[in-house]
C-alpha cells in the first residue's frame, strides 16, 4: 500500500473538523493549558514558509500537552486593523473590510491545509463589532480610572474626585502637570470646565497636544520604530514632526510594575532585558539652572531650565548645557545672532526619527547664543541644542560633562568647546571615563571625595538650596493611543464644548462608519472629520490605534461568545494566564508592554484575577529566505552569466524566483516565461556556452546561480508558498522539516531541497507498517528487548525534547528510532501503536492514519483517537545496560575490547580476561604480575 500524503491529510482534516476535535470546554475537570500564537495580521500576500515557524511549534506543543492529559485552549484570529488594509483601499478603491474578509479567507486556508488544532469556534477578529465593542468599553474603564500612586495600582476617577473635594491634590501630585497644586476650597469652587481639565492630567487614558510622527502621505501619525530614514517604513513618504490632539495611555505610571514584573514570568533573559532598557528606569536629581538674561540691561523676568542627571556628583565638571531642539526654552533663549543656524538645524532635526536620531554617529549641534549659570560656582555655561537630546526623556535637556560621559566628550571635541578635569589621573585627555571611584578635584566643597560618596551629599546640598531635588525617571514615554486614520475602532468620546464627554456603556459598539473617501480631515485630522453627521454628533475623529485590539485578546479568546462582558471572571479564573505565548521577537516592545499594562489595569479593577498575561514566552527565530541571483552583462543588458561565469566581466546580480530553480540550478525556459525582458536575453551557463531564446536548454546547459541569505521577501523573490510544499510532499513532511531546520528559538535560511530526506523518513516510517506488495507487516508478537530498548529510548528523547521546545533533535529522534526498527525489522503492534503516538504532535495525519489501521480508537462516534490518547509511558528498566564493552589495556596501551556483564565481580573479570586470545598473545605464556579491573570502567593487565 503506497503512502499518499495527500489523501491522508484531507481525509483526516475532514474528520477532525466535522468532529469538532479541537473544541474545548471550560469545564472539563482536566487540568487547562493555554497555548497562544501572536495574534497575525492578515496580509494580502498570504503565508509563506517562514510565517508557520512558530504556528508550528505551538501546535506542537498544544497536541503534546493534551496527549499529557490537559485541556488545551489554543485558540486563533486576526489583528485585522491597521494601516495596510486601508492604504490598500486608497490605492486599489476597495473597502478595508471587503479586501480584509478576502484576506482571512486565504489565511485559514493555507491554514488549514498545514493541518494546525486551532480551536475555530473561538476566532476572533478585532474589526468585528461584536469584539470591537469590548475594545471600547475597556478604553472606557482607562478613561474613568487613575494611577493611585499611594496605592500603587489603578482606582476609579471617581474616588480621586472624592479625595479633591476633602483634602485637594496636594498628597497625589498630577502626573500630567505636576506644578498644578490645589486645595479643597480651589476645588470646589473650579467651573466643571477646569474640573475635567485637571481630571484629564490623571486618567489612564487622556488627551492632549503632543508631538508627534506626521506622515501627509499616509496621512497618520506613527509610531518611532515606523520611521526609517526620515520617511516612512511602509511606502517610503516622508515624516516630519507635529504638534496634534492625540489620546495617550498613561503607561509611565505602570513603569515600576512593569519592571518587577519581569521576574514573575518565564521571558529569556534578552527578552526582559530589552522591556527593562525600553522602560529606562533611572535615579537622580533634578536641577535648575538659571538663564543668563540677555537685553534690558539684565532685567527680564527670570527663567530657568531643569536638568535631569543620574550624576549629581559631577556638577562642577559641567562644560556646556544641550537642550533638544523641541524644547520649549529653545526659542526664547536663541540670541538674534544664532537664530538663523538654529532655526535651519531644527527643520533638519524634524526630518528624522528618534531611532534615527538616537543611532546617529556623526557629532551634531548649533550653539543658542546663550548661557546658564551654575549655581555652585556661577560658572556661565554655553547652552546648545543637539539631536542626540531627545525632548521625552527626562527634562530634554543634559549638562555636558566631557571628562565622564563619551558622548558629551566627543561633542565637546567637535566644537572645541573647554574640558574640565574633575577626576584627576581617571581623565587621560583622550576619552571619557565614567567611573564613580575618583576622588574629586575641581569640585569647590566636593574636593576629596569619592565620586559615589558626594552623590548624596549633592543631592542634599541641592533640596537645601531650593534648586533641585531627588528624581526617578523613566526613558518609556506615555504610549500614543491615536490615529488619524479610518481603519480602526473609533473612540467612544463626545467632544461638548472642549470637554470629552465618554459615551454610556448602552451605546456600544460604536460603528465604524461607511466613508467616501480615505483622505485626511482638515487640520490632520482623520477621515471621519470628512463625515458631516459625525462630526455633527461631537464625535472623536480619531481612530484607535493598531494595538489596541491585540492588547487584550488573549482574555476575549477565553470567553468569545459573551455579549454581556468582555470576559466572565468564572472563564478568566479557569484559563488565567496564557501559559504558552509564541511570537517573534519584532513585537518584543511595544505589543507586549501595552498587553501587560492593559492587564495590570483590569486586574487592579477587579475584572482578571492576574496581573501578568503571558507566563511564558517563547520567541522563534525568523526563517530567512535563500536568494538566487543571475548576473547582467553591464555592457549588455540583455546577457546574463551563470555564478561561474560572472567574474569573467563586470556583471551586476539580479534577483530571480527561487521557485524557478532547482536547488541553485536555474531553469532557463521557465525565467523566459517568467518575465518578458528574459524573452530574448542570452544566458551564459557554466561551461561557458551561450544559449539564445531559440536555444533549448539541455541537462549539460547548467545554469548554477548566485546564493544570497538574506530576509524572506516578495521583493526578492525568495519566498516559497507554503501550499505547493504541502502540495508535493504533505503537510506532516513541511510540518517535521520546519522543526527539522535547527532549534526554534534561531534563525536559519530555508532551502527546499532538504525537504525531501524528511519525506523520505515518512515514506520509511510508512514501510514499517505496510508493503506495496505485501500489504499490512504489523504483528500481535511480543516485542524483543532490543525493540523495547529503541521504543523506550524514544519516548524518553521525545518528551524531555518536546518539553524544552528541542524540536528539531526531537525529529532527529524520531529518524533514529525509524532506523534502528528497520534494522532490527520490528512491524509489532506494541512498539508502533505507541510510537505513533509519540509521533502526533509532530505528523498527526499520517499518525492518525496508522494508529487507526492498526485498530485502535479511530476517533469517531464523539472520541478523539490519538489525539488524546494518553502519552506513553517511559519505564527505565528497558533502556537499562545489563552488559559493557570493556577497554582492555595490556600495560596501559589500548589492545581489545571484552563485552562483559556489568554484574562481573573482579575474579570472573580477571577469568574472561585470561581466556581471551589477544591478552594470551601478549602474555607469550607468562602469568600477568597484576590484573587492574575497574568495574563499569576498564581493565588493565600488567605483564
Amino acid at each position: 500500500m503506497e503512502y499518499k500524503p495527500r489523501d491522508i491529510e484531507k481525509k483526516w482534516q475532514q474528520h477532525w473538523q466535522q468532529a469538532g476535535a479541537y473544541q474545548v470546554s471550560d469545564n472539563s475537570g482536566r487540568p487547562k493549558y493555554y497555548v497562544l500564537d501572536m495574534f497575525p495580521y492578515p496580509s494580502g500576500a498570504g503565508l509563506h514558509v517562514g510565517h508557520p515557524l512558530g504556528y508550528i511549534g505551538s501546535d506542537i506543543y498544544a497536541r503534546f500537552k493534551r496527549l499529557k492529559g490537559f485541556e488545551v485552549l489554543h485558540p486563533m484570529g486576526y489583528d485585522a486593523f491597521g494601516l495596510p488594509a486601508e492604504q490598500y483601499a486608497i490605492e486599489h478603491g476597495v473597502h478595508p473590510a471587503v479586501s480584509t474578509q478576502r484576506n482571512i479567507a486565504n489565511f485559514r486556508a493555507q491554514m488549514d491545509n498545514i493541518g494546525f488544532c486551532f480551536d475555530w469556534s473561538r476566532e476572533i477578529r478585532t474589526s468585528d463589532p461584536k469584539y470591537y465593542k469590548w475594545t471600547q468599553w475597556i478604553f472606557l474603564q482607562l478613561f474613568g480610572a487613575w494611577f493611585n500612586r499611594m496605592t500603587g495600582k489603578a482606582e476609579s476617577i471617581d474616588g480621586l474626585v472624592r479625595i479633591f473635594s476633602e483634602s485637594g491634590n496636594a498628597q497625589h501630585p498630577s502626573p500630567g502637570l505636576p506644578a498644578d497644586v490645589f486645595s479643597a476650597a480651589d476645588w470646589q469652587s473650579m467651573p466643571e470646565t477646569r474640573r475635567q481639565d485637571v481630571l484629564m492630567q490623571y486618567r489612564l487614558a487622556y488627551c492632549g497636544i503632543g508631538e508627534v510622527n506626521w506622515c501627509e502621505g499616509l496621512g497618520t501619525v506613527l509610531a518611532n520604530d515606523e520611521v526609517v530614514n526620515g520617511v516612512s517604513e511602509r511606502g517610503g513618504f516622508p515624516v516630519v514632526k507635529k504638534k496634534l490632539r492625540q489620546w495617550y495611555l498613561r503607561i509611565t505610571e505602570y513603569a515600576d510594575r512593569l519592571l518587577s514584573g519581569l521576574q514573575q514570568v518565564e521571558f529569556s533573559d534578552a527578552m526582559k532585558e530589552m522591556q527593562s532598557n525600553w522602560i529606562g528606569r533611572s535615579e537622580g536629581a533634578e536641577i535648575k539652572f538659571e538663564v543668563v538674561p540677555q537685553g534690558n540691561n539684565g532685567k527680564l523676568e527670570k527663567r530657568f531650565i531643569e536638568v535631569f542627571t543620574t550624576r549629581p556628583d559631577t556638577i562642577f565638571g559641567v562644560d556646556f548645557m544641550v537642550l533638544a531642539p523641541e524644547h520649549e526654552s529653545v526659542g526664547p533663549i536663541t540670541t538674534p545672532e544664532c537664530s538663523a543656524e538654529v532655526d535651519s538645524y531644527i527643520a533638519y532635526v524634524k526630518s528624522r526619527s528618534e531611532r534615527e536620531r538616537m543611532a546617529e554617529k556623526k557629532i551634531t549641534g548649533c550653539f543658542t547664543g546663550a548661557y546658564v549659570i551654575n549655581p555652585f560656582n556661577d560658572r556661565k555655561i554655553p547652552v546648545w541644542i543637539s539631536e542626540y537630546v531627545l525632548a521625552g526623556y527626562g527634562t530634554g535637556a543634559i549638562m555636558g560633562v566631557p571628562c565622564g560621559d563619551e558622548r558629551d566628550h566627543r561633542f565637546a571635541r567637535q566644537f572645541h568647546l573647554p574640558i574640565t578635569n574633575i577626576i584627576g589621573p581617571y581623565y587621560n585627555g583622550e576619552e571619557a571615563n565614567p567611573t564613580k571611584e575618583a576622588i574629586l578635584e575641581n569640585s569647590g566643597f566636593l574636593n576629596g571625595m569619592k565620586m559615589r560618596d558626594a552623590i548624596p551629599i549633592v543631592n542634599d546640598e541641592l533640596v537645601k538650596m531650593g534648586i533641585g531635588t531627588r528624581r526617578i525617571n523613566y526613558k518609556m514615554r506615555d504610549a500614543a493611543f491615536s490615529r488619524q486614520r479610518y481603519w480602526g475602532e473609533p473612540f467612544p468620546i463626545r467632544w461638548k464644548n472642549g470637554v470629552a464627554v465618554p459615551l454610556d456603556e448602552s451605546e456600544l459598539p460604536l460603528l465604524l462608519p461607511e466613508v467616501e473617501t480615505y483622505r485626511p480631515g482638515p487640520d490632520g485630522e482623520g477621515p471621519l472629520a470628512n463625515i458631516p453627521s459625525w462630526v455633527a454628533q461631537e464625535l472623536e475623529t480619531n481612530t484607535m490605534p493598531g494595538y489596541a485590539g491585540s492588547s487584550w485578546y488573549f482574555l476575549r479568546y477565553m470567553d468569545p461568545h459573551n455579549n454581556d462582558v468582555f470576559c466572565s471572571r468564572k472563564a478568566s479564573d479557569y484559563w488565567n494566564q496564557v501559559d504558552l505565548y509564541v511570537g517573534g521577537t519584532e513585537h518584543a516592545v511595544g505589543h507586549l508592554l501595552y498587553s501587560r499594562m492593559w492587564t495590570k489595569a483590569l486586574f487592579d479593577l477587579g475584572m482578571i484575577g492576574f496581573d501578568e498575561p503571558f507566563r511564558k514566552l517563547l520567541n522563534q527565530g525568523m526563517i530567512q529566505g535563500s536568494s538566487r541571483l543571475i548576473y547582467r552583462d553591464r555592457n549588455d543588458s540583455a546577457r546574463y552569466l551563470s555564478a561561474p561565469q560572472k567574474d569573467t566581466t563586470e556583471t551586476l546580480p539580479i534577483w530571480v524566483d527561487v521557485n524557478l530553480v532547482d536547488g541553485i540550478e536555474l531553469d532557463i525556459n521557465a525565467l523566459r516565461n517568467w518575465k518578458a525582458e528574459y524573452q530574448q536575453a542570452v544566458f551564459v551557463t557554466d561551461n561557458g556556452k551561450e544559449l539564445t531564446a531559440t536555444d533549448q536548454q539541455s541537462a549539460e546547459d547548467v545554469f548554477t546561480c548566485g546564493v544570497e541569505v538574506e530576509k524572506m521577501s516578495k521583493s526578492l523573490y525568495n519566498t516559497v508558498n507554503p501550499d505547493d510544499l504541502v502540495e508535493r510532499y504533505g503537510a506532516d513532511t513541511f510540518r517535521m522539516y520546519e522543526m527539522f531546520l535547527g532549534p526554534i528559538e534561531q534563525s536559519k535560511p530555508w532551502d527546499t531541497k532538504g525537504i525531501e530526506g524528511v519525506h523520505r523518513f515518512l515514506k520509511k516510517l510508512w514501510r514499517l507498517f505496510y508493503d506495496e506488495a505485501r500489504g499490512s507487516l504489523w504483528t500481535s508478537d511480543a516485542p524483543t528487548d532490543a525493540e523495547l530498548k529503541t521504543l523506550h529510548k524514544t519516548i524518553r528523547k521525545i518528551e524531555d525534547d518536546t518539553e524544552r521546545f528541542s524540536f528539531n533533535t526531537a525529529v532527529s529522534a524520531f529518524m533514529v528510532c525509524v532506523n534502528e526498527l528497520t534494522e532490527l525489522k520490528c512491524h509489532k503492534k506494541e512498539i508502533l501503536s505507541p510510537l505513533l503516538v509519540l509521533l502526533a504532535p509532530y505528523a498527526p495525519h499520517i499518525a492518525a492514519e496508522l494508529y487507526q489501521a492498526l485498530g485502535n480508537d479511530p476517533g469517531v462516534n464523539g472520541g478523539k483517537g490519538i489525539l488524546t490518547a494518553a502519552f506513553p509511558e517511559f519505564e527505565e528498566k528497558y533502556v537499562l545496560e545489563s552488559s559493557k564493552e570493556y577497554p582492555v589495556s595490556i600495560n596501559g596501551k589500548l589492545r581489545t575490547t571484552l563485552l562483559m556483564s556489568l554484574d562481573a565481580t573482579a575474579e570472573e573479570a580477571e577469568s574472561l580476561v585470561l581466556q581471551n586470545n589477544t591478552v594470551q598473545k601478549w602474555l607469550e605464556g607468562k602469568a600477568p604480575k597484576k590484573i587492574i579491573f575497574v568495574a563499569g570502567k576498564m581493565i588493565n593487565v600488567v605483564v
